[in-house]
């Protein structure tokens, strides 16, 4: 037996720097643009609303009578074939690293929102909700174990496989996939900085790591190769998406980073800190290191005294 699965809610899944489905409980959906345009239909039927165009079989089915006993068969050379060819046909999935964050601090006051609303210290928010700042700082943990921390007059919006800066600067440490309106960023674990100015430009600087560059058109890849930046390096961007320039940080690049407001006054540390300290130590001697922070020390509380009874 088998039967139709209905469509019956339609579910908008956010996706920044990509494509947005539109996906019901039958799997039957459509994709989005950036911007929200409907492009194409995955999946739909031959003309009849509310179901989609593949069954689906009854999971508990009984097996046959007639059929058990039987020895399973074997996949023969062309079986595995067609599976082989079936792997290579369907896409991976996008790894969902920045759909979900917890605010782990908040600095300079208390200007640090969710949708518009004052967040606090242990809050979640889940894509597609926006974060922004005003005159405080913040930091959020992403799944997987990456931080993010966000500057002064900044704003960032969550999504499936990343989250999408549309303004001022956030500093990443580990496995986090950022986007702009321009671009969009494949890491494997690493520390970078990602900055969007007034005019859409943006500019990304690899503390440490390498960080894989896809240039964006209108949210959708614009067909280009992507670009590689390697530890040492940052990439200037237009808000086209057309690479502007790729230059070397200098140690002054570094010292600025390292002893401005995305490092300096947080109290809990970067996840991928050792891999940056052991690089700048190798290649950029000249640099100093910022402390790193300690956590409070808990009050110790004294045992309460006894008295001994005198012998003599």
């Amino acid at each position: 037996m088998s039967r139709f699965l209905p469509c019956r809610s339609l579910k908008t899944l956010p996706s920044i720097g990509g494509i947005r489905q539109i996906r019901g409980p039958g799997g039957c959906g459509a994709t989005r643009g950036i911007e929200g345009e409907v492009r194409r239909a995955t999946r739909s039927d031959s003309g009849t609303k509310g179901t989609c165009d593949s069954e689906a079989p009854s999971v508990n089915q009984a097996a046959p009578s007639d059929q058990l006993g039987r020895r399973p068969a074997r996949l023969g050379l062309a079986g595995f074939a067609g599976a082989a060819l079936l792997l290579t046909l369907v896409p991976l999935l996008p790894a969902r690293s920045a759909e979900r964050a917890v605010i782990q601090e908040i600095l300079d006051g208390d200007q640090l929102f969710v949708d518009g609303q004052k967040a606090r210290v242990n809050q979640q928010a889940t894509a597609p909700d926006d974060v922004s700042t005003k005159a405080s700082r913040g930091a959020l943990a992403f799944p997987g174990g990456a931080v993010g921390r966000i500057n002064r007059f900044s704003r960032m919006r969550l999504g499936q496989s990343c989250f999408l800066l549309e303004s001022g600067q956030v500093l990443v440490s580990g496995k986090a996939a950022g986007c702009t309106r321009s671009a969009r960023l494949s890491v494997r674990g690493t520390n970078y900085l990602l900055e969007v100015d007034e005019q859409g430009e943006s500019q990304l600087s690899v503390l440490e790591g390498t960080v894989e560059v896809e240039a964006l058109k209108d949210g959708t890849p614009a067909g280009t190769a992507p670009t590689t930046v390697q530890a040492g390096q940052k990439l200037r961007l237009s808000a086209q998406g057309v690479i502007l320039a790729l230059l070397s940080l200098s140690s002054g690049d570094y010292d600025a980073i390292l002893r401005g407001p995305l490092f300096e006054g947080f109290r809990l540390p970067l996840p991928n800190y050792g891999s940056l300290e052991s690089y700048l130590r190798r290649y950029q001697p000249s640099v100093s290191l910022p402390s790193l922070p300690v956590a409070p020390a808990l009050p110790i509380r004294s045992l309460p005294s006894f008295g001994l009874p005198r012998l003599f």
